[in-house]
C-alpha cells in the first residue's frame, strides 16, 4: 500500500504537540542518519532541495522547491513532496505533502525549543511575517504552549489581518501591529518568519524573551540586525537547531558570531537537565531532513 496523503490528511496526521515529542525522540535515536542536503540553484532564482534521512525502519527523501517571489505569481513559495520508504524492504510506503510537513515540523521544532528554553510561555506571542510559517507557529504555540494572545506584524496588512482572523477563529485574542520593533517590548515570545530578504527587526527583545528565528536559512538571508544578534550573544543565550546551522544561519553568520561554538537542540535533549538561564534566548532554526523523518515516523504510526 502506497498512500498519497493530501495536505489536509498530512496535517491531520501531524498534531503539533505529538510532532514535537517525536522530534525529541528522534534526537535521542542513535540509528538516525541524515546526510548533508543538496541545494541546486534554479534558473529563475529559486532552489531545489534534495534531503534524505533514515533510521532502522523508515527512509525518506524530501524533494521541494523554494521560490521566494512566488507570492507575486499567486503560488506557494515551497512546493514538493516527501517520499517515504520501508528501510528494510525498500518499498515506498507513503507520499506526504511537502509544504504541509515543512510548515508543521518547523513549528514543532520551535515548540520543542520553547518548551525547553523559554523563560516564560504566557505570551503575548509576536509573530513577524504572516505567511505559512506564521500560521503554523500560531497554531503550534497555541496548542503546545497554551498561548492565548497573539500580535501579528507583516509588510502586508491584508496578510496580517487574515492571520489575526485565523487566531480569533481558534479562540485566541489577536491584533495586528504596525511596528514590530516597538512590539518586542511587550512580547516575551517572538517568532520571526519573514521571507528574510532584508532586516526586519532592529530592536532588542525583552530580557525574558524567547525568540524563534525561522526565516533566514541560508548565509545570505537575514531577519535580525547584526548588532541585535551580537547583543543577544553577549547578554543572552544562542541555540541552533542542528549543526547544519554552522554554515546556514544567515542572521548569526552575518553578525560575525562563531556559530559552531553554539549548542544545538540535540545537545539540550541529550544532555543532563539544566535550569533555564536568565536573559533572552535566541533559537535559530535552519531546517534539517531529520525533522521530516520525524514527521514520517509519526504519520505512519498505527
Amino acid at each position: 500500500m502506497n498512500p498519497s496523503l493530501t495536505p489536509a490528511q498530512t496535517a491531520a496526521a501531524l498534531p503539533y504537540p505529538a510532532l514535537a515529542d517525536e522530534i525529541e525522540a528522534l534526537l535521542r535515536d542513535p540509528g538516525v542518519v541524515v546526510p548533508a542536503r543538496t541545494v541546486q540553484a534554479l534558473a529563475g532564482g529559486g532552489s531545489l532541495f534534495v534531503m534524505p534521512a533514515a533510521d532502522a525502519r523508515v527512509a525518506i527523501t524530501k524533494l521541494i522547491t523554494f521560490i521566494p517571489d512566488n507570492a507575486a505569481r499567486g503560488l506557494p513559495a515551497i512546493q514538493g513532496d516527501i517520499v517515504v520508504f520501508d528501510a528494510v524492504t525498500g518499498q515506498r510506503t507513503a507520499l506526504l505533502d511537502g509544504p504541509t510537513v515543512t510548515a508543521r515540523r518547523t513549528a514543532a521544532v520551535s515548540l520543542l525549543a520553547a518548551r525547553r528554553l523559554a523563560p516564560r510561555t504566557d505570551g503575548p506571542l509576536l509573530i513577524v511575517g504572516a505567511g505559512v510559517q506564521g500560521r503554523s507557529h500560531l497554531e503550534a504555540f497555541g496548542e503546545g504552549l497554551g498561548v492565548r494572545e497573539v500580535w501579528v506584524a507583516s509588510r502586508s496588512a491584508a496578510s496580517a489581518d487574515a492571520l489575526v482572523q485565523h487566531a480569533r477563529h481558534l479562540g485566541l485574542r489577536a491584533r495586528r501591529v504596525t511596528d514590530a520593533d516597538a512590539a518586542l517590548a511587550d512580547c516575551p515570545l517572538v517568532v520571526s518568519c519573514t521571507s528574510a530578504q532584508g532586516i526586519a527587526l532592529r530592536a532588542r527583545p525583552r530580557g525574558d524573551a524567547f525568540v524563534a528565528a525561522v526565516g533566514a536559512f541560508t548565509p545570505r538571508m537575514v531577519e535580525w540586525a547584526p548588532e541585535v544578534c551580537r547583543w543577544l550573544a553577549a547578554e543572552g543565550r544562542l541555540v541552533v537547531d542542528t549543526r547544519d546551522a554552522d554554515h546556514e544561519a544567515g542572521d548569526l553568520l552575518q553578525a560575525g558570531i562563531d556559530v559552531p561554538a553554539l549548542p544545538s537542540l540535540a545537545d539540550l535533549v541529550r544532555g543532563p537537565a539544566t535550569h533555564r538561564h536568565s536573559g533572552p534566548v535566541f533559537f535559530k532554526s535552519c531546517g534539517w531532513a531529520g525533522w521530516d523523518l520525524a514527521a514520517a515516523r509519526l504519520a505512519l504510526r498505527p
